[in-house]
């Protein structure tokens, strides 16, 4: 972000145009600079006071952590040192936003701080996850590998998603079309008809009566219901940023008969892959619990507390699971096997693949069902308006003959 930066040196006020990360990286830069600052102001303050220090960041998309990690790796593998491969990251990018951060990395390690403190202090950009493995991979000096197993962590977490969504697109697609097919139906076309019919005076059957009624209301209305719609619309979208909203929405679906068991079956997954990814890097049960902990809805975290404080008590963690209902049939099986076999990490891990395999075909399933339902209920819906604006014409017709 763009920052203008007041400040003094040698007896002279200076106004200083600084790229930096947010206000205090500025006034840093400025101080560095021999300056002494007296205010920091950014160029898009009505910006910053809707999305915070960081909004260029946010706006722009979040930090391109995968891509990131693959490039530190490829470094490292090639040969260079932690230091080098920072410095040739901070040096080849060219979003200053970006820039930023990474010197700001260089910096604390420069500093002797390890690298997970240096991550830890840019939350909006390394998630707990991340500071968790590579902390872990600083008791044993294998960051590679750390990375290694991140990189095919979230290339399977966006997998997953990326199905879901391709797999909503058409649907919300199809609905969105139906839906304005039907106002412009009935808006326009039905009013038309209904002034037709009225010059005409014919006795209309029940049903296309009821369907010159309604066009005439909305027809005389338009302009009102448009902005409605519209108002509504600016509405619904805020509101679904919202995150009491997106909870009160989240509640609601997990109480929908099978979509609720799919929707947890979905979050295990992911709590069982970070959990095995983060035992995998040799980080302890009870702390990588805590860790994932985050990924499973509030209810479920309230289990995750108790099997966690079973599990520190010397209570087995396929028992400690099962007894608070974080398991599944399967799942509690592999658990065993991982517990005899000293492999659990890996065994979570497996569970997590298991069940995201579930996951996909299921969604395909769903998705082959619904779009054709979808799409003979929007048929349904305009054929019937159709039908019943044209009915009257045909029994005109038939009484001429």
């Amino acid at each position: 972000m763009r920052y203008e930066v007041k400040a003094l040196k040698q007896g002279g006020v200076a106004t200083l145009a600084l790229d930096a990360a947010d206000a205090g990286d500025a006034a840093a830069q400025a101080q560095q600079q021999g300056y002494a600052v007296i205010a920091v102001k950014s160029r898009q303050a009505w910006l910053a006071g809707a999305f915070g220090d960081r909004g260029a960041l946010r706006r722009r998309g979040s930090f391109p952590l995968v891509q990131f990690s693959q490039e530190l790796l490829a470094l490292l593998e090639a040969g260079l040192t932690l230091m080098e491969a920072f410095e040739t990251l901070a040096d080849k990018e060219l979003r200053p936003e970006i820039k930023s951060i990474l010197k700001q990395l260089v910096a604390r390690l420069y500093e002797g701080h390890p690298l997970s403190y240096a991550l830890k202090q840019n939350p909006e950009c390394f998630p707990p996850l991340y500071v968790a493995t590579v902390r872990a991979s600083e008791k044993t000096g294998a960051l590679p590998e750390a990375l290694s197993r991140f990189i095919a962590y979230q290339s399977q977490m966006d997998s997953v998603r990326r199905q879901v969504v391709s797999a909503s697109i058409y649907p919300a697609l199809l609905a969105v079309v139906g839906g304005l097919v039907t106002l412009f139906l009935m808006i326009y076309v039905v009013p038309r008809f209904s002034h037709i019919y009225a010059d005409i005076g014919s006795e209309l059957p029940l049903f296309s009566r009821l369907l010159m009624q309604w066009g005439d209301l909305l027809g005389s209305h338009r302009t009102s219901i448009l902005a409605g719609g519209a108002a509504l619309l600016a509405l619904g979208v805020h509101a679904a940023r919202q995150p009491a909203v997106r909870r009160w929405a989240a509640q609601r679906l997990w109480q929908v008969p099978g979509v609720g068991y799919r929707l947890h079956v979905y979050q295990l997954a992911r709590f069982y892959r970070s959990l095995g990814m983060l035992l995998r890097g040799g980080m302890p049960v009870v702390t990588s619990l805590q860790m994932s902990a985050d990924l499973l809805q509030t209810a479920l975290r309230d289990r995750l507390a108790l099997a966690a404080e079973a599990i520190r008590e010397g209570r087995s963690i396929s028992h400690a699971m099962d007894k608070h209902g974080l398991t599944t049939p399967v799942a509690l099986r592999m658990l065993r096997v991982g517990e005899r076999t000293g492999q659990m990490g890996d065994m979570m891990e497996r569970i997590a693949a298991f069940y995201e395999e579930e996951t996909a075909r299921w969604v395909e399933r769903f998705t082959k069902l619904f779009e054709p339902l979808l799409m003979l209920f929007i048929g349904g819906v305009i054929g019937a308006i159709v039908v019943l604006m044209y009915f009257p014409i045909f029994e005109l017709a038939g009484s001429i003959q």
